[in-house]
């Protein structure tokens, strides 16, 4: 392990736990077109969104974050997901991402963004992978993929990690993303499902704006938001 990374993690957690308890939605935009991009998320953020995941697992990625982080509104919080290395991390950060997420718990990443209080939201599958996030002081975890665990897995993974709190990634959809915040979710992330493709392939921006309005509403009404 590497020496001195608890001095600083602390920090990052308390962070990304803040950003997590404003914005629990969270849109993940993935193999998103250019020309598409700016349009998109300002419709998602007309429908109330303002936490949103771009993937790097393209090389335009980097360009694309940067592109929203000079565009989008001053109060939308642009990450960098899928960051696998620290090389990821160090771009992500130079662009301007707010937070990163990793599908997985890679010690030279969290160390990385312990030392330098980077927000992470780092991706964990096992009660092992949660002590590994623990002992570098991050505690607000995405389980990864949340679609191959039972509803009440993080119930059990808090009873000897009380202190953690997750948010469901992979499989997530508007239609179940109230079954994940009822059984103790903090958040969510959403990518292709959160709107219709076809409404996406047509660019039908006021459309897809009031479908993620009627999605937000609908969790206010069973006070879930």
């Amino acid at each position: 392990m590497f020496a001195g990374i608890n001095l600083h993690a602390g920090k990052g957690m308390i962070k990304m736990d803040k950003l997590i308890k404003k914005h629990p939605v969270i849109a993940v935009l993935r193999g998103i077109p250019d020309d598409d991009l700016i349009d998109y998320m300002n419709s998602l953020y007309a429908g109330g969104l303002r936490a949103f995941e771009i993937s790097f697992s393209s090389s335009g990625a980097p360009a694309q974050v940067e592109r929203a982080r000079d565009h989008m509104p001053a109060d939308a919080c642009i990450g960098a997901g899928t960051v696998l290395t620290v090389s990821d991390a160090r771009m992500a950060v130079d662009v301007g991402a707010d937070f990163l997420l990793s599908p997985s718990t890679n010690p030279e990443v969290l160390s990385y963004c312990g030392t330098h209080d980077v927000r992470l939201l780092p991706g964990v599958f096992s009660p092992t992978d949660v002590s590994v996030c623990l002992e570098y002081g991050f505690h607000t975890l995405k389980l990864f993929p949340a679609s191959s665990h039972q509803p009440g897995f993080i119930k059990a993974l808090q009873g000897p990690f009380p202190q953690t709190e997750y948010v469901a990634v992979g499989g997530v959809s508007p239609a179940n993303t109230a079954d994940y915040l009822r059984s103790g979710f903090a958040g969510v992330g959403i990518g292709g499902s959160l709107v219709d493709a076809e409404t996406f392939r047509q660019r039908k921006w006021d459309e897809i704006t009031r479908s993620i309005q009627k999605f937000l509403n609908d969790l206010r009404k069973e006070n879930l938001l």
